[in-house]
């Protein structure tokens, strides 16, 4: 086995891992909240707690990943033309990294209030 970038095991490897911590992240969050009606007033105080904000920033930094790897995989094996492969893979990684800082605002933002 090869730990190369070419090979795609770091790739397959990354996915599972990502998968894993986003499966085990909603699990918990099930059963935390399981049950209960989320206010904003509780969620943006469960929010506030530092363990909580930095799962949430780690579950979300996973779930980007995630969709970054299986789209880009997708974008790869189906998409033949090489300028429309790069554009797109271009404006995925822009929308994601959007999405990215958007949550990271709001996270930051329900934190300190």
């Amino acid at each position: 086995m090869s730990w190369r970038a070419s090979s795609g095991l770091r790739s397959w490897l990354l996915q599972r891992l990502t998968a894993l911590y986003i499966v085990v992240f909603l699990a918990v969050f099930a059963f935390v909240w399981g049950g209960q009606t989320i206010t904003f007033e509780s969620w943006r105080a469960w929010v506030a707690h530092p363990a909580a904000n930095i799962a949430l920033l780690l579950f979300v930094f996973a779930l980007l990943m995630h969709a970054w790897i299986g789209g880009r995989d997708v974008v790869i094996d189906y998409v033949k033309s090489a300028s429309t492969r790069y554009v797109l893979l271009i404006v995925f990684a822009l929308g994601l990294g959007i999405m990215g800082l958007w949550t990271l605002r709001i996270l930051l933002l329900a934190g300190t209030g």
